[in-house]
């Protein structure tokens, strides 16, 4: 009977430590996903910055979703919105921006699956955008923007 009662508790202990190597190796499954999800979202924001302020209109089309919609808070005017096509067809035709206002702060705020959320902040206005991954590309779905000046 004790031998029967050590061997019980070392295939116990023996299962208790299987389940927990297996966690182990499902998180960090999980964080090197996220990591590089991450990286992936923070590179999609910086290209569709980087579009808009060299007026790249390729360049940003390549960051938008199908379905890409802008909504933008500037004070007491009006919410105004802007879709995808005309994005670009007003990227295409922007001045030039001084470089001391080509600055950027990227913060990628979280990711769900398929689905991310990140803030954009610059001098002159902040964006909250949605992203969501397909075809294993970040697309940004929309953006809410509040204007600074």
């Amino acid at each position: 009977m004790p031998g029967e009662f050590i061997v019980k508790r070392l295939v116990r202990a023996l299962a208790i430590s299987l389940i927990l190597v297996l966690n182990l190796l499902t998180n960090a499954q999980t964080a090197r996903t996220s990591n590089a999800d991450s990286t992936e979202v923070e590179a999609t924001v910086r290209n569709y910055i980087e579009a808009y302020y060299t007026g790249d209109a390729r360049r940003m089309q390549q960051t938008l979703h199908p379905h890409y919609l802008k909504h933008m808070i500037h004070g007491d005017i009006p919410m105004r919105e802007k879709t995808g096509a005309q994005m670009l067809r007003d990227i295409s035709s922007s001045s030039s921006i001084p470089a001391a206002d080509k600055t950027e702060q990227i913060s990628v705020l979280d990711i769900a699956g398929n689905i991310a959320s990140a803030k954009l902040v610059t001098p002159h206005w902040v964006d909250y955008l949605t992203l969501a991954k397909s075809d294993g590309e970040w697309k940004i779905l929309s953006v809410v923007q509040r204007i600074d000046d």
